[in-house]
């Protein structure tokens, strides 16, 4: 089993705004874009991403139940996702980052406790929903790398709202492919196990 391109992809799309001379930052690619919230790039759109992903993982899961091999991709995309949230959170607390619309310097870690920039939390919860996905799916139905689509756009709209610098949209990719691929690797989801024996039958079988 290869690890899916997400992150290669991603940064094929966000080098159109890391080829600048000013850039800098951990890897010197990080600099602050033009500020831009246009519908496309919107808050509500993004979390209308998020919030919808994780609502279809999690009634998939329930739905499905974790006998097919549907319903333990669910379930094992149930496992990345909170792995992630749950990573992503501590790396932030950790590194204490400014945001780009709060200064204009990338190399701005470890300051207040307010400061949450690296890694990109979102990029983390979108890579890890698709990676189990991708990577279960991807040789007989070679479609679903279609789903990369959705951590380049929230990568790309939280650098033109000025959320997030380069690098923290790269180590969010990489740290939700890498829970992705952990929970994948596992012969089963331990949510499926922790949760009341109704949910991991799942509903379609159970009616």
């Amino acid at each position: 089993m290869h690890l899916p391109r997400i992150v290669l992809a991603l940064l094929l799309c966000v080098t159109s705004s890391l080829a600048v001379a000013d850039s800098s930052g951990p890897l010197g690619l990080d600099h602050r874009l033009a500020f831009d919230d246009a519908a496309l790039w919107s808050s509500g759109n993004l979390k209308a991403v998020e919030y919808g992903s994780a609502l279809l993982v999690l009634g998939g899961a329930i739905y499905e139940g974790n006998e097919s091999r549907l319903g333990k991709t669910f379930w094992k995309t149930v496992d990345a996702m909170l792995l992630g949230d749950v990573s992503a959170a501590a790396a932030k607390a950790a590194f204490r980052r400014q945001r780009p619309i709060d200064g204009n310097d990338p190399g701005a870690f470890f300051k207040s406790s307010s400061d949450n920039s690296f890694p990109s939390g979102s990029m983390t919860h979108i890579t890890a929903i698709v990676t189990p996905f991708i990577l279960e799916y991807q040789k007989d139905t070679p479609a679903v790398w279609l789903l990369a689509a959705l951590p380049a756009y929230v990568g790309l709209a939280k650098l033109k709202t000025q959320e997030h610098w380069q690098t923290d949209v790269l180590a969010g990719a990489a740290l939700g492919v890498g829970v992705g691929y952990f929970a994948t690797r596992r012969d089963s989801a331990w949510t499926a196990h922790v949760l009341p024996a109704g949910f991991s039958v799942g509903y379609k079988k159970s009616f």
